[in-house]
């Protein structure tokens, strides 16, 4: 009789629908989610970059034509070089051809493609944030995972309260106080651009003139970007302290050293990982600022000269540009994550 009945444990798994375990989100059905969300962002950022961009003041062809006497015949055949005459729903669709082929049309200043123009100024963005990104996560997470596990102690309360005066400084204002302090008046650096005027020769000299220059954009980048690693990692390494792992990791006889490098700092990365990714994009967005003050030759400085032009067509393109890294690296981010940390992949 008692082989027939179902146990009393079965009835409620069966009537709460908990008979079967959990199923797994599929890798690749994520995966297409995420991408799917990627090219829908795309998508609205493209049409952004086309409209917003009309409704900034200031005529481009009385820009371009500010020195220079032209009558109203001239003026006209300027505006239909640069397509401005046509229909708006015209203007959109060459814009759109231009963002599909990846040539995002020509420049009114340069008088050569966008697209040649930030391939010639892209690396040198690369060059500074990437050099930036990695100093201030390598510092950040450091110093967060000490302050963490040392938390009240003198350091914890030196290094939180830099960090936060840090992060709530303008950049500029700091890049111009750094440039006006150690370029300025010590002379200890130079003032802007990436090479001196008469740049040495030989490769190690040359490398030596470009780090140089770099000095004073890295440390401001760094400066303002390090804290948000610091205060997540902190916060991360004193939730996973009183975690009943650790207890287990001291009772075998591990000194609190091996405990936070072994088990509390990687369980503790996994918030700042995403961090990580997602600020990585928008620390190559953010150097419009750091490359104006010091007048690096990239990507930002570019973009600062196509809004005072305004010059449309490159303004568009590196806009387009700077969003699409912060998407990849946001859907770099979502991949990256579910694959640190199981929970995800079961949700």
């Amino acid at each position: 009789m008692s082989a027939m009945m179902p146990s009393t444990g079965a009835v409620i798994l069966e009537e709460e629908g908990l008979d079967e375990p959990p199923r797994r989100v599929s890798g690749v059905r994520y995966l297409l989610g995420k991408l799917g969300g990627a090219a829908v962002s795309m998508v609205m950022v493209i049409l952004l970059g086309f409209f917003a961009f009309r409704i900034l003041p200031g005529d481009p062809v009385a820009s371009i034509t500010r020195e220079r006497q032209l009558n109203a015949d001239q003026v006209a055949q300027l505006r239909q070089q640069m397509g401005l005459d046509k229909p708006l729903w015209q203007q959109l669709g060459d814009y759109l051809v231009n963002v599909a082929t990846l040539s995002f049309g020509e420049s009114y200043v340069y008088k050569t493609s966008v697209a040649s123009l930030i391939g010639d100024y892209f690396w040198n963005t690369i060059l500074l944030t990437g050099t930036s990104a990695i100093l201030a996560i390598a510092l950040g997470l450091w110093l967060g995972q000490r302050a963490g596990w040392n938390h009240g102690s003198l350091f914890d309360k030196i290094t939180s309260g830099t960090s936060l005066v840090l992060w709530s400084v303008p950049t500029f204002w700091l890049g111009l106080i750094l440039l006006m302090v150690f370029g300025g008046t010590l002379h200890w650096f130079p003032t802007g651009g990436m090479l001196s005027p008469d740049p040495p020769t030989d490769p190690i000299g040359l490398v030596g003139d470009v780090v140089a220059h770099m000095v004073l954009p890295v440390i401001t980048m760094v400066a303002v970007v390090y804290a948000q690693y610091v205060m997540v990692m902190r916060a991360s390494v004193m939730e996973e302290k009183s975690a009943d792992y650790l207890t287990t990791a001291r009772a075998k006889g591990l000194r609190e050293d091996l405990v936070r490098r072994r088990h509390a700092v990687p369980n503790a990365l996994l918030p700042a990982v995403t961090l990580v990714f997602m600020h990585i994009g928008g620390l190559i967005a953010g150097a419009v600022t750091v490359e104006t003050v010091f007048s690096w030759p990239g990507l930002g400085k570019l973009t600062y000269e196509a809004i005072t032009g305004p010059d449309l067509p490159l303004l568009q393109g590196t806009f387009v540009v700077f969003s699409a890294i912060i998407i990849a690296m946001n859907l770099i981010a979502d991949v990256v994550y579910r694959f640190l940390d199981p929970r995800v992949r079961q949700a």
